[in-house]
């Protein structure tokens, strides 16, 4: 991979990986423990230890099959490990709730923090749901020391467990709700991802659970789009880090979340498509993930830099979502001090992030079908009942005028962002 694409978490590993010999010293003793102290020298530990995602893992330890975690406050193991668990999908339906009606500080179109997201889940009473727990009482929360435990993770390569021993490390809990039969433990994200980092469950599940007689629960909590996503896991076997499994998921929604195929075509049926802009055609095949990309950038303009540290996206994936929203008119390109590119919402974005949950996916919808290789996809699927193939696709997309697409096998490649993009409109489709 190109210099120019690797991040300075990427540049500054490297440095240390080779200042202290660590895949040797990993070859021999099969881990290796890094200070802060050390991490420091080249960058703040805060932002080279902390990936909450397996794709924000630095390029030496995705090309050496490595992760890290904390052992103590100041102290990481780098090692083969299994750090992270993929996110499943158990239900796609969704439990209406609502507010309660003399709230006045809460409003459903306005989440901007997983906190305030954590105060509607509580308040709308889908907490209690989920949960199955009559009364719930919000209790400890924030950083607070984890005390001393050990634990087993199974080691990649060898696929044996690998046993790691935990001191004072932090731990940081978003919120933890108390009801009569069990101690839920929240952890909570605006951003979409295909995994999470087991540790953000696992290190607070390991300390609670020998601090109350109540069972445990660890829960995740994801925000976005209007839909409050709930995950309930259970540690099989509470001294292995991996022997979490997926006991329930559900889905909720504080706002009207019901569109019809008829609120689809006559969107499709108003929009007038446009000339294409000069931009590259989006390689972006999941719409969800440039609608959250927005939400986060609803709150502040953010560099290619942090989009990526903060974000479930390596850099290259940064880019081809960042020019998807440009694409679409959602996003602005600017340059901090003339070289670094920042990324703000533009005045269309702010519009439509703003709108309550229907309007805002029917205007997102709107502005895809103003392109017509887009329109014409949709069209055909209307007619047809059935999303095109891939040939008929880039057929379309050949007769569309589009920007610098000439090869065709990058027609091929990004046909499947016009057929992701067209799944996620029907996938809106309630009725």
């Amino acid at each position: 991979m190109s210099e120019q694409i690797k991040s300075q978490n990427d540049r500054a590993w490297e440095i240390l990986f080779e200042k202290y010999d660590i895949l040797s010293r990993i070859e021999s003793d099969g881990k290796f423990f890094v200070s802060a102290s050390q991490i420091k020298e080249y960058r703040e530990p805060r932002l080279m230890a902390k990936f909450d995602h397996n794709i924000n893992l630095p390029q030496i330890f995705a090309k050496n099959s490595l992760a890290i975690l904390p052992v103590s406050r100041g102290d990481y193991v780098i090692s083969h490990f299994k750090a992270y668990q993929p996110f499943e999908v158990l239900n796609k339906s969704i439990i209406q709730v609502s507010l309660p009606a003399n709230l006045q500080s809460l409003d459903a179109n306005n989440i901007p923090s997983e906190a305030i997201a954590i105060n509607c889940a509580l308040a709308s009473g889908m907490l209690a749901d989920f949960l199955e727990e009559d009364v719930l009482y919000p209790t400890v929360s924030g950083r607070m020391g984890s005390g001393q435990f050990d634990f087993n993770i199974e080691n990649t390569l060898t696929k044996t467990p690998m046993a790691v021993s935990v001191h004072h490390s932090q731990i940081e809990i978003d919120a933890a709700f108390e009801g009569l039969h069990s101690l839920s433990l929240l952890e909570a994200k605006r951003d979409l991802a295909e995994d999470f980092l087991v540790r953000q469950l696992y290190y607070p599940y390991r300390v609670w659970s020998n601090r109350v007689t109540k069972k445990v629960r660890p829960v995740f909590l994801v925000y976005s789009n209007g839909i409050f996503s709930l995950y309930e896991y259970e540690f099989q076997n509470p001294d292995f880090y991996h022997s979490l499994v997926l006991i329930k998921h559900k889905n909720y929604s504080i706002e009207d979340t019901l569109i019809t195929l008829s609120d689809l075509q006559e969107v499709a049926f108003r929009t007038q498509t446009v000339p294409e802009p000069n931009i590259s055609f989006p390689q972006a095949n999941r719409f969800e993930r440039v609608i959250n990309l927005c939400e986060l950038l609803n709150a502040q303009e953010l560099s290619r830099e942090q989009v990526t540290e903060e974000y479930a996206f390596d850099i290259r994936q940064t880019n081809y979502y960042t020019d998807a929203a440009r694409y679409l008119g959602l996003l602005e390109k600017h340059y901090r001090d003339g070289r670094k590119p920042v990324y703000s919402l533009s005045a269309c974005g702010k519009r439509i992030m703003n709108l309550n949950y229907k309007q805002r996916q029917l205007a997102l919808c709107e502005i895809i079908l103003r392109h017509q290789a887009f329109k014409e996809t949709f069209n055909l699927c209307m007619k047809t009942g059935l999303i095109p193939d891939t040939p008929t696709i880039v057929g379309i997309m050949q007769k569309s005028d589009l920007y610098k697409v000439e090869s065709m096998s990058t027609y091929v490649r990004r046909s499947s962002t016009i057929s992701g993009w067209i799944n996620w409109m029907i996938g809106l489709i309630e009725e």
